[in-house]
């Protein structure tokens, strides 16, 4: 018999809480299919009566439910199950990434390497499968973009929703989830260089020449091309 990791099984044993037992049957009644996404919850009447439980047992274990993205309560109405996605997972680390990258500045210059790293893949994949539509959808980002030269927080959400359609253009929702997760966190570092005359013209170009090439499905091109627009822009991240 081994040995290798039976060290817990001596450990005292820590009763659960209630609400932490309510939540459990939840999630596997989530899981089994039993509650689907759209459905609405059971009342809590028929919560306590199914658990034999009090009804702050079933509200605590509801609002982690809601906590976790799993359903949306809505005053005055039945909550209802969330439809599980990507952007529900990064959701629930989203307060944890924050806390690391505020907590040890070299990570902001690890994140702006794996945000060259994500991005050169996305456009390569955007560069062979875009259409007409989905062309005509970043000229349209690019224009709204321009609209907000000299808005600084304006224009930074515009340069996010631009990158983000990229990501979405690889037909891959964990891609667009991780690229619109990691340019939230990056956009608390911008840090606009004011004196740096152009910069968002330069930017507006850049956008509009990687549309062109993407347009042309010209794989290598657009590649350089988001490597060398994310690397003039990583000045603009830095620590609090």
């Amino acid at each position: 018999m081994t040995t290798k990791n039976i060290d817990h099984i001596d450990a005292p044993i820590v009763r659960q809480k209630l609400s932490d037992q309510v939540f459990d049957r939840l999630w596997a009644m989530v899981q089994s299919g039993e509650l689907s996404p759209g459905d609405a919850m059971p009342s809590e009447r028929a919560l306590m009566q199914r658990f034999n439980v009090g009804r702050p047992a079933v509200r605590e274990a509801l609002q982690t439910m809601a906590n976790k993205g799993l359903i949306t309560i809505a005053h005055g109405e039945r909550s209802r199950v969330n439809k599980l996605t990507p952007g529900i997972a990064f959701d629930q680390v989203d307060d944890i990434a924050k806390l690391l990258l505020s907590a040890e500045p070299s990570n902001l210059e690890n994140l702006k390497q794996f945000r060259k790293i994500l991005e050169a893949g996305s456009v390569q994949i955007a560069a062979k499968n875009c259409t007409a539509n989905d062309i005509e959808e970043l000229r349209t980002l690019v224009e709204v973009q321009r609209s907000k030269l000299g808005q600084d927080k304006d224009f930074i959400e515009a340069d996010i929703a631009f990158h983000v359609a990229i990501a979405k253009m690889t037909n891959n929702p964990l891609v667009q989830a991780v690229t619109q997760a990691m340019l939230s966190w990056l956009s608390a570092y911008y840090k606009p260089v004011l004196h740096w005359s152009g910069r968002e013209d330069r930017t507006l170009l850049e956008h509009a020449r990687i549309v062109d090439l993407l347009e042309e499905n010209d794989v290598s091109g657009a590649v350089k091309l988001i490597g060398d627009h994310l690397s003039r822009s990583d000045p603009l991240y830095e620590p609090n």
